[in-house]
């Protein structure tokens, strides 16, 4: 076999796997690999949730165990809401995915609408921690001050 014939052959391949753009097979592949990106970013925020779920769940129990149950709640519950808050951010860019590829203006309203909700979300849950995180500063300066 000689060297044109076999890059004959891994052309003709090449070709057939990706396909002619007025065949729509470009499109095609680059909706499939948006469709795996998202896939993967939807998957990195559940797995940012799980392990939101693990570190809060040993630090309840650690809790439980500890005479100071009041600021170990918060940090508890400030913990876990720093997760959500991560893993919400990858959700929400997995939605913004969706979009680049969606062929409808019902689809891009139905996404739109979930992004808000997510946004809103977001927005509340960093602001209560906030709100929490200068609560826990403030019983700490108090307690060190005693």
């Amino acid at each position: 076999m000689s060297a044109a014939t076999i890059f004959l052959a891994l052309q003709e391949g090449a070709a057939h796997f990706v396909g002619s753009p007025e065949g729509g097979a470009v499109e095609t592949s680059v909706r499939h690999g948006v469709l795996w990106l998202r896939l993967l970013v939807e998957t990195t925020g559940a797995a940012v949730i799980c392990l939101g779920i693990v570190v809060a769940s040993i630090q309840f129990a650690r809790t439980l165990l500890a005479r100071r149950h009041h600021d170990n709640y918060n940090r508890t519950r400030l913990t876990l809401a720093r997760y959500l808050a991560l893993a919400l951010e990858f959700q929400l860019g997995a939605d913004i995915l969706s979009t680049a590829i969606a062929p409808s203006w019902d689809q891009i309203g139905k996404l739109g609408a979930i992004a808000v909700i997510r946004t809103g979300l977001n927005y509340f849950l960093m602001r209560e921690m906030k709100q929490e995180r200068g609560e826990t500063n403030d019983e700490v300066g108090t307690v060190n001050d005693e």
